[in-house]
Parts: C-alpha cells; sequence; structure tokens
C-alpha cells in the first residue's frame, strides 16, 4: 500500500511537473541596435562585410522587410516599442540628455505609462535591461523603477556627457572604456540567462553600438585597415548576437525563447540605408524602416521573408499574445497584434502607419503609398563639409577612436525630387524616394490625408 502511494504521488508530481512544463511562458530576448541602418546586415544587402550570426537568426524565423519605427530617433522609438503606443499617445517625443537644456535634463516616459517590463514582471518572469536606457536618466525614471528587476549600461547615448555606467542606479565607472561595452553587455546577458535559466525571462539588450562613438573591442578592431571601423562594430555585435543564441542552445532553451533582434533608427555616418533616401533624424525611408527578425521556433516558420508594413508598437501586444498574457485593460494601444502575420495566416492589420518628428506627423504610410505631409527643408549642421563633432571622442571624457566616420559617409541616397510638403511616393516601384507622383494619384493624396486627419482628431480628443 506504502509502495502505491507513493507511485501515485510521484505521478501526481510528474503530471504537474509536465502541466507546468507545457504551460510554461516563453523567455523573450529583445536585443535592439543603436542607430543600425536597413542596410548594415548581409541578410538585408550588406556586401562589404558579413553578418553570418545574424543572417542564420533570419533563416531560423522571419526577417522583416517593411518594419517601421515611429521617430527618427532614439529616446520616442524606445518608448514605442515598450508601451505599444505613438509618442503622442505616450508623451516623450524628445531625447532626454544630460548636456542640453535643463529640460531634456528632467524630462522622462511618464510614470503613469505601463511598460511591457512591468507587464511580464507582475506575471512572475525575471527581468533585466542591458544596455541604454534613454528613457529619462533622472532615479525615478530608471529600469529598476519601470519592470527591470536589474540594470546594467548607460541610461542615455554613449555620446552624452558624462558618459556614465550605472550598476541599477549607482555610477561604478567613469570615463567609460567604450570599446569593451559590447563585450560585457553581452557577458552580463549570458550571466542572466544562466542564473534565470529555470524561471521564464525578458532579457532586454539595448546595445551602444554602433551609435556615435564608434568602439570596438581589440578582438574586432582592425588599425591597419582604414576608413572600416563601423564594419568593426557591426562584426562584434553579429559576434554578440552569435554569442546569446549559443548561450541560449547550451541551456537547452532555445525551442522556448522567442528571440528578436532589430533596430530603434535609421543610420548616422558610416551605416548604410541599403539604397534608401536620408539617414538619422530626417523622415525619409532610410530613418524610419529598420531591419528586424525574428525567431520561435515550431511557432514562427523558418526562413520566412515578410513584406507587410508593422511597426515597432505592435511588439508589446504581439509578445503578449505569444506569451499568453492578456493586454491589460487600462492600456490602450496604438500597436496591434502581428502573430498572424508572422506565421502567415494574415496581412498587415494596420490601415496606415505614421512617422514622426517632434511633436508632430510628418509621413503616413498605406499599402505601397507614402505620403510626406511635412518635409523638412532645413540643412542640419552635421550636413556640412566641415562639420566637427562637438561630442566626438576628446580622450578625456568620451573614449573611443578617434577615426570616426565623417560627413563625407553619408548612409543613404542622396538625389531625388524635393523635399517639399505633400510630397507621394510608390515605394513599391521607387524604394529610394526618388519621383514624385502626388500629381498624377489625387485620391491616394486625398486618402491619406484623411486618415491623417482622423488621427489629429483623436489626439486632440486625447488631449
Amino acid at each position: 500500500m506504502r509502495t502505491l502511494i507513493l507511485v501515485g504521488t510521484l505521478l501526481v508530481f510528474a503530471l504537474k511537473s509536465l502541466a507546468q512544463t507545457k504551460n510554461e511562458f516563453p523567455n523573450i530576448v529583445l536585443m535592439v541596435a543603436d542607430d543600425l541602418g536597413y542596410g548594415d546586415l548581409s541578410c538585408y544587402g550588406q556586401g562589404k562585410w558579413k553578418t553570418p550570426r545574424i543572417d542564420n537568426l533570419a533563416s531560423q524565423g522571419a526577417r522583416l522587410t517593411d518594419f517601421y519605427v515611429p521617430t527618427p530617433y532614439c529616446a520616442p522609438s524606445r518608448a514605442t516599442l515598450l508601451t505599444g503606443k505613438y509618442p503622442f499617445n505616450h508623451g516623450l517625443m524628445d531625447n532626454p540628455a544630460p548636456d542640453a537644456t535643463a529640460y531634456l535634463d528632467t524630462v522622462g516616459l511618464s510614470l503613469k505609462e505601463r511598460l511591457l517590463s512591468d507587464v511580464l514582471k507582475e506575471e512572475g518572469y525575471a527581468t533585466t535591461c542591458i544596455g541604454k536606457w534613454h528613457l529619462g536618466h533622472q532615479a525615478k525614471y530608471l529600469p529598476t523603477q519601470r519592470g527591470f528587476d536589474s540594470y546594467y549600461g548607460i541610461p542615455y547615448s554613449n555620446d552624452m556627457r558624462p558618459v556614465h555606467l550605472l550598476e541599477n542606479k549607482a555610477i561604478v565607472e567613469y570615463p567609460v572604456v567604450q570599446s569593451t561595452l559590447t563585450s560585457r553587455y553581452t557577458v552580463r546577458a549570458m550571466e542572466f540567462m544562466e542564473k534565470n535559466k529555470d524561471v521564464p525571462f525578458f532579457l532586454y539588450l539595448p546595445h551602444a553600438m554602433p551609435h556615435k562613438p564608434l568602439a570596438p573591442s581589440t578582438d574586432f578592431y582592425t588599425p591597419e585597415t582604414k576608413n572600416d571601423l563601423y564594419a568593426d562594430v557591426i562584426r562584434e555585435l553579429d559576434d554578440s548576437v552569435g554569442m546569446v543564441l549559443d548561450k541560449l542552445n547550451e541551456l537547452s532553451l532555445t525551442e522556448n525563447t522567442i528571440v528578436i533582434f532589430m533596430s530603434d533608427n535609421g543610420p548616422w555616418f558610416g551605416g548604410s540605408t541599403g539604397g534608401l533616401r536620408g539617414m538619422k533624424a530626417l523622415t525619409w525611408e532610410g530613418g524610419l524602416k529598420v531591419p528586424f527578425i525574428i525567431r520561435w521556433p515550431g511557432n514562427i516558420p523558418q526562413n520566412q521573408v515578410l513584406h507587410d508594413p508593422v511597426a515597432s508598437m505592435d511588439i508589446f501586444p504581439t509578445l503578449l499574445n505569444m506569451a499568453g498574457i492578456a493586454v491589460p485593460k487600462e492600456n490602450t494601444l496604438d500597436g496591434k497584434d502581428i502573430t498572424p502575420v508572422l506565421t502567415l495566416s494574415s496581412e498587415t492589420p494596420h490601415k496606415a502607419l505614421l512617422g514622426m518628428f517632434g511633436k508632430e506627423i510628418y509621413t503616413v504610410r498605406r499599402g505601397p503609398w507614402k505620403l510626406h505631409i511635412k518635409a523638412r527643408t532645413d540643412t542640419p549642421d552635421y550636413m556640412l563639409t566641415d562639420w566637427e563633432d562637438p561630442r566626438g571622442p576628446d580622450g578625456v571624457t568620451i573614449l573611443g577612436p578617434y577615426e570616426q566616420p565623417r560627413s563625407s559617409e553619408y548612409p543613404g541616397v542622396l538625389s531625388g525630387e524635393g523635399p517639399e510638403d505633400m510630397m507621394l511616393f510608390n515605394l513599391e516601384k521607387d524604394p529610394g524616394e526618388q519621383h514624385n507622383v502626388a500629381a498624377q494619384n489625387p485620391k491616394v493624396v486625398k486618402t491619406l490625408m484623411r486618415f491623417y486627419k482622423n488621427q489629429l482628431q483623436l489626439i486632440q480628443g486625447n488631449r
């Protein structure tokens, strides 16, 4: 009888353990490169350097060709990724900066916003942020106050003075040895996965590179070959992705882990838009369209190249859906669950996608069409041939190689009509936005303007 009871008890525990295994949440690894261009990966057409580990990741899942961020610069884009909302709804429309105005030194993402990390932590996930934060560097805005159990990284861009490296809220290094950032972030990421291999975890890994100043480690720096500092940085970033994937394999976690690799906006000098017009800080395709790769074995078909226009605001509801977690009722999202797109069962759920600069909507993308409601007609200082970067390496406060790319190494296409307001482009026929076809397509312009005006009414109503 005791034997039967023991066997029965063991069977109950075994069945319970099996049920927990079947119902456990998937791990989530979200890797975000900083200022990585659409053409910076060899799986997106880069020919000067190779990214074999990222390419392999793409072959094991889905590579998206029309993935958009809401702004062509850092903070609002990152806030959208973690809130599922456009900047005009989450409220952070500027880049916090400790070395600019008093406002930018104190601004941060509203504490009323619930982040993806908040929701996942409440469901039992172990959470960490390793790398660039940029949603506010005052203590109340830091990751450990926003659903992350721990934080290690620079709280803003790595060219903003003072470049402080934080451990949770404490400064642990100044000045920062930037050439070791990618490797240190990678080691921290692997340690986190090792420590939390038996529980569901959310690893948010927003790398510093290839944001300026470019700073590869000694293992990847090639001073003997000039003008390839950007390639050195990308090769190290590719190696870092490979190390993270290898660690998942080592821990037998690959099958139950969703892995995403993406960028926050278009490239700076030295990078590549892959033939798109513009660059970071501009609302041409080169500033708003970014690489996006996602893998989840057994759930997302392998070796898929998807062309549906989707956006970073979709990641919040998509990851929650994949984890079987309901979006909290108080979170009114702009993003949509794109699981059906990734599993080839549906087209994009969006009627149109918006692009912003500052507090204003600049572009509307619908199907093959993109309307530039507003155009940046000014010439930024950094476009001048004799421009000197005031935030470049100085050997004292910002540590990095002096041979940074110059403005002559423009990452995108400079030709084309305009810029001017109300330009329309057919991106299927003209991905480089060269020929304005607004005059030939007045009905398309009218349709996109109607969508734009409806969005404005919604924004004004929410305010």
